[in-house]
């Protein structure tokens, strides 16, 4: 009992201090996210040019993508944002209606909601979360700083790495940081290839649907494809109330929710975990709890970074005898008798 108490206390302790250091861990944990990615690169342009010349190739490299991604996602929502401003009174109407009809139906502070209700917010919205995606270049300096750091150090920590797993102190350590930088690499090649695939696939159902700012919802959805959950949720709410708004037609929105959820459905729980394979199972109740939990220490980046760090914890427990235990527990596969003997 007393055991148990000390370990809630301890990680209480552990989950605060990771809460108030975020500003500080969140770009230091990003940065090691983009070495164990990036580090193929690197590998083959150090064959070729100067240590220093491969790093900030590299480095440049991963800067353009990142930064392209980014711009992608502000350039999306500000073309939401705008059409907001233009369509205001098409919101205003349709919130309207719905206080009408929710009042006939027995809730007494709809009418009260529709009096004080203002669309401006939802421009509001979106403009703070222009400003929270355009806050997160400060983010995103610190974090290549440490890449910089980080690739100029590969090799070295690689040597001390070895070393310690020869010496006996720690063999599990060399094999199980190998397996994670591995397993890094292939999440986001597969995350990438699906949201490519995704944004493609809502870009073109929605300009044949009819619905305005097609490119928009498809860059959008290529975006935040790579936040598991909240990501493809956000993609398919948005375009649906613009539906509403746009052809002011339930049956239309309705439409639109259930396609794009389909869209979403077979991307993220069906292709995605089978171009992934067994390498990245982990049970989909422990990614939403991974997504929901760092995206409330860390935010934005929290969400994108929580199941590459649920990854790399379930591999180390799978190198080590102690913890396999735990690995197998939350791989989300289905137990056969040969691992139940093992």
């Amino acid at each position: 009992m007393m055991r148990g108490l000390v370990g809630l206390a301890a990680a209480v302790v552990v989950f605060a201090a990771l809460y108030v250091t975020g500003a500080l861990l969140a770009p230091v944990v990003f940065a090691l996210f983009v070495i164990a990615v990036v580090h193929p690169l690197l590998a083959r342009l150090e064959a070729k040019l100067p240590k220093m010349v491969a790093v900030l190739g590299t480095l440049l490299i991963t800067l353009a993508v990142v930064g392209a991604v980014s711009s992608v996602v502000v350039w999306g929502f500000s073309h939401v944002a705008a059409w907001v401003f233009q369509n205001a009174a098409r919101f205003q109407t349709l919130y309207g209606q719905a206080a009408v009809w929710l009042e006939g139906h027995g809730f007494v502070l709809a009418g009260l909601w529709a009096e004080h209700f203002d669309v401006r917010w939802l421009l509001r919205l979106f403009q703070d979360l222009s400003g929270r995606l355009q806050g997160m270049a400060s983010f995103l300096v610190f974090t290549f700083i440490y890449v910089l750091l980080g690739l100029l150090e590969v090799d070295a920590m690689k040597s001390q790495v070895l070393r310690l797993s020869r010496s006996g102190r720690a063999p599990f350590l060399a094999p199980a940081l190998a397996d994670i930088a591995r397993k890094m690499q292939t999440y986001m090649a597969v995350r990438t290839l699906m949201s490519i695939a995704t944004g493609a696939v809502v870009w073109a159902f929605t300009l044949t649907a009819g619905l305005e700012l097609a490119l928009a919802w498809g860059a959008i959805a290529f975006a935040l494809n790579y936040i598991p959950f909240i990501g493809p949720f956000v993609a398919t709410l948005l375009p649906t109330l613009f539906a509403l708004a746009q052809f002011e037609s339930w049956e239309m929105a309705v439409f639109v929710f259930v396609c794009l959820n389909i869209i979403q459905f077979l991307s993220g729980s069906y292709l995605e975990p089978r171009l992934a394979g067994k390498a990245l199972s982990v049970s989909p109740v422990l990614v939403l709890l991974a997504v929901f939990f760092f995206a409330f220490l860390w935010g934005i980046a929290g969400a994108f970074i929580g199941v590459p760090i649920l990854i790399a914890g379930l591999t180390l427990c799978a190198h080590h005898p102690d913890t396999r235990f735990v690995a197998e527990l939350f791989s989300g596969r289905v137990a056969t008798e040969e691992a139940g003997q093992a």
